[in-house]
């Protein structure tokens, strides 16, 4: 077969399941957001079945989202390959770049930047308190993500239970989630929000708790998908260049 020849191979077959993983994710995500109503149903019919399961319709954009992009890579590797198309395989080391440095800017301003990091999570403290202040109750959509949140991490608020204090939905029922009592009550009063509250934290202390007890996991992760990407690059690059000294 020869080294270009394997290239070609291992390019194809990788990418082509990158394409078909990405397709199959951007169809389950449109059918959960298009037929949601159906998935309720057939979800409320089985019997026995967690509460959890409802979540799958908060993650519909999600899913569409990765779909969309890994559809988009696997095509331009597969097809830049065995087409030998210099161009496709250019935009696919271009993405595959985008991706990676996107990935290692991220690291360096968590690792090095810790003011930048602290401000950045400060600012997306704030619009996550401004949206439960502001739509907790009254928008169908986020009032789904937050409770569909709470209930994964057991957690009440993006800091705390205070983040419901000065809400439209503590202003108009005089309760609070019952995500932020322990056990849960339909009427989780102030007081009892309170009493929980060293029990039951909010929901971005508890992902910076999770990330912390997951550490090793998490950077092995990162580590295997950050080589991957490093040798689908210089593979990339080394067949636009071969095809480039063929053609020439």
């Amino acid at each position: 077969m020869g080294c270009f020849g394997f290239l070609k191979f291992m390019m194809f077959i990788f990418n082509g399941l990158i394409f078909v993983a990405g397709a199959a994710l951007l169809g389950v995500g449109i059918w959960v957001k298009v037929d949601s109503s159906s998935i309720m149903g057939l979800l409320n019919r089985i019997e026995g079945a967690p509460e959890q399961l409802g979540q799958l319709l908060n993650v519909g954009y999600l899913l569409i989202a990765i779909g969309v992009v890994l559809v988009v890579i696997g095509f331009l590797g597969c097809c830049g390959a065995i087409k030998e198309s210099r161009c496709m395989l250019m935009l696919f080391f271009i993405i595959i770049l985008v991706i990676f440095l996107a990935e290692v800017a991220g690291a360096v301003v968590i690792l090095v930047f810790k003011p930048v990091a602290k401000e950045l999570i400060g600012k997306v403290g704030d619009a996550a308190k401004k949206s439960i202040v502001n739509e907790y109750g009254s928008n169908i959509d986020v009032t789904q993500l937050w409770n569909s949140t709470m209930d994964a991490l057991d957690c009440c608020g993006f800091y705390n239970y205070t983040d419901f204090t000065n809400s439209t939905y503590f202003t108009d029922n005089k309760v609070y989630p019952s995500q932020c009592c322990h056990p849960r009550l339909p009427l989780c009063s102030e007081a009892e929000a309170s009493n929980n509250a060293t029990s039951i934290t909010g929901c971005f202390p508890k992902i910076v708790q999770l990330i912390e007890d997951n550490s090793v996991a998490i950077i092995g992760v990162a580590l295997g998908i950050a080589a991957l990407e490093l040798l689908a690059m210089i593979v990339a690059m080394t067949l636009y260049c071969k095809i480039g000294s063929k053609n020439g």
